[in-house]
Formats: C-alpha cells, sequence, structure tokens
C-alpha cells in the first residue's frame, strides 16, 4: 500500500473490448466516454502529461497507470502487450500499473505475463457473489470464478482489488450485503462500490421501459451502501469509490437509476448519520450535544445544506447540535457529548 501518500492514478481507458458477451447495463463507451482503442504511443502520452505536473511531487504522491473500461486481460494479446510495454517503459517513474478485468480472465500464464510487465494491482470485476444475480445480468462467469480468480492473484503477489454492484437485475439488500461478506471473506486489498447506473441504449434500459425491471433509486443506494461501507473499513479494506465517476454523457439525464454526481459523499454522509444515531441513543434523551468526529468529516456528518443536523434534530427532539472534529478519532467513530 502506499501509505498517507495521495495516488494519481493515469487512466487508460479499452472501452468494452475482450468482453465475450454483453452484460445488461453495460456500455462502457458511456461510461468511458472513450470509442477509440488506445495504442503504445497514447499510453505514453497520458504517462509523459500526468508526469509532467506530478514528478515534482514525487515524495507526496503515487503515481499509477490504470488500464480501465474492458475485460484487459481478455483483450487480443498482441495488444494487451502493446499496451503493458509501453507503460513498462516508465516503470522507473511509476509506482505500479493497475489494470481491471473479467474474473474467468485470469490464469497463471496471465498473470505471468502481467509479472513481466511490472503489473502491481488486479481488479476483478465481480459485481455480485450470487449466481442467479450474475445469470439475470449476463455477466457470463459465477461466483467461484471471482473466488479462483481472487486466490490466484493473491498467491502470485499481486495486489487484490474487487468491484461490486448493487440494484442489479435480482439484487436487493440481503443479497448485496451477502455480497459485501463474501468479498471480505477473500481479503482484497482495495474495493469499488458502484451502484447500478441505467444507461439508454443497453438491455437493461430496455428492461426498466418494459417494467421488467425496477431500478434501484438513488436513496435505495445511498442506504444499502451506508452499511456496507463499513463492513469493508472495519475489514481494513481500502474503499476506492463509491459510485461512478461523472461525466458529461452521464450528467445529461440519459440514464436511470442510482446516478447522483455526488454518490459516494452521500453514502459517506449516511454512515456518519447512522453512527451519529447510534452515538445518541446510547446516550439517552439528551436536548444539547456536541458531535465530535474524525479530522476532516466535518462536512461528511453535517451533510449536504445540513440535511443530517436538521435530520437528528426532528428524530432526537433535540435543540442544540454542534460538530467538531478530534484528531483522535478514526474512520467512522463518532462521540455524543452532553452540553
Amino acid at each position: 500500500m502506499n501509505g498517507r501518500r495521495r495516488t494519481i492514478n493515469i487512466p487508460i481507458f479499452v472501452p468494452h473490448l475482450g468482453c465475450p458477451n454483453d452484460c445488461v447495463f453495460c456500455d462502457q463507451h458511456k461510461i468511458t466516454m472513450n470509442a477509440y482503442v488506445p495504442n503504445g504511443a497514447r499510453v505514453r502520452g497520458l504517462i509523459e502529461e500526468t508526469l509532467s505536473y506530478a514528478e515534482p511531487m514525487r515524495e507526496r504522491v503515487h503515481i499509477e497507470a490504470a488500464f480501465f473500461g474492458g475485460s484487459f486481460t481478455a483483450i487480443d494479446k498482441d495488444l494487451r502487450r502493446e499496451l503493458l510495454s509501453a507503460a513498462h517503459e516508465y516503470r522507473d517513474v511509476l509506482d505500479g500499473i493497475r489494470l481491471s478485468t473479467r474474473p474467468d480472465a485470469i490464469d497463471n500464464a496471465i498473470l505471468s505475463e502481467l509479472e513481466a510487465f511490472g503489473v502491481t494491482a488486479v481488479e476483478l470485476g465481480a459485481q455480485s457473489m450470487s449466481d442467479r444475480v450474475l445469470a439475470l445480468s449476463n455477466r457470463g462467469h459465477t461466483a467461484d470464478d471471482t473466488r479462483r480468480a481472487a486466490r490466484l492473484i493473491k498467491e502470485r503477489g499481486f495486489s487484490l482489488g474487487l468491484q461490486m454492484m448493487t440494484g442489479l437485475v435480482g439484487d436487493d439488500r440481503e443479497t448485496s450485503l451477502y455480497t459485501a461478506r463474501e468479498l471480505i471473506a477473500l481479503s482484497p486489498d482495495t474495493v469499488r462500490i458502484y451502484p447500478c447506473v441505467v444507461l439508454q441504449g443497453t438491455a437493461l434500459w430496455d428492461m426498466a421501459k418494459s417494467g421488467e425491471y425496477a431500478p434501484q433509486t438513488v436513496d435505495e443506494a445511498v442506504s444499502i451502501c451506508a452499511e456496507i461501507i463499513p463492513m469493508f473499513a472495519r475489514a481494513g479494506i481500502t474503499i476506492l469509490r463509491v459510485g461512478l465517476m461523472e461525466n458529461e454523457i452521464l450528467s445529461k439525464g440519459e440514464v436511470m437509476g442510482a446516478y447522483h454526481p455526488s454518490l459516494g459523499e452521500l453514502c459517506y454522509s449516511e454512515v456518519f448519520y447512522n453512527a451519529a444515531c447510534a452515538a445518541i441513543e446510547r446516550e439517552g434523551a439528551p436536548k444539547r450535544v456536541e458531535i465530535h468526529v474524525p479530522s476532516r468529516a466535518a462536512s461528511k456528518m453535517t451533510g449536504h445544506k445540513r440535511r443530517n443536523i436538521e435530520r437528528l434534530k426532528s428524530r432526537f427532539s433535540l435543540e442544540y447540535i454542534k460538530v467538531k472534529e478530534d484528531a483522535g478519532l478514526e474512520g467512522f467513530e463518532v462521540k455524543i457529548r452532553r452540553v
């Protein structure tokens, strides 16, 4: 891991290459806003561009080349090696190379190749650990494929990342919590949580329009993720992202489901709201309280437009709330002091 250094990813998108089938939710061109296929020259250009401003911060940042967007280890071998070779040329200045792929596109031969090109982290698009949800989503792999691939990745010494989705076809709160528990059991170093966003032009869009599928709402996604996030945190697993990164296409409204440009912030804010509720209940029935939270967590505790404060006042009939940061607290710790 990179300690306290901030990570700068150099995103290199390989949209919808290597996938043997179309998942019902997938349109990588819209998610990544890239319809072109990168080559070695493009990889070098992106790395050089990032290094031009990041190199002076070398002691404070962790710089990784990151191949995202498609099933990287399933793309054409020659193209895969061209891209990896270009990134590997910068092995003396990069801190690592990260990629994402499908669980059924990992074996020891592939991992040997990745090792030779200096890859340090492999993320698996697990999405769900329910075989029923995977089948309904046309994923083309099983939960056991994820378990097998995760084991191989860890045995070979790579950093393991796992990605999950909530709100897929056939998914519900309990299934999402089950997926989180099963991913934790695989001991990944990092996770990403992606509540399902329904993109126009996908099979899932048609299913939602016909009434065959009910998209997860933002509020539902926030509620579920607020349970999942502390589970990963308690297990010591770093959460790299919650929700899709905003881009021009997603923000135009051609989506249904759990899309919000600040979804991650909403989820983390809900985690602190839940923690504050539990702490106030333990304290009895105070009327005036200070809510102590870790450093840099005051805004998450307060919520957008002081939403959490107003909710707490209403729920517990509080007359006064003040949020204070406490360097002695960590993670999602919340302490209440009567005033």
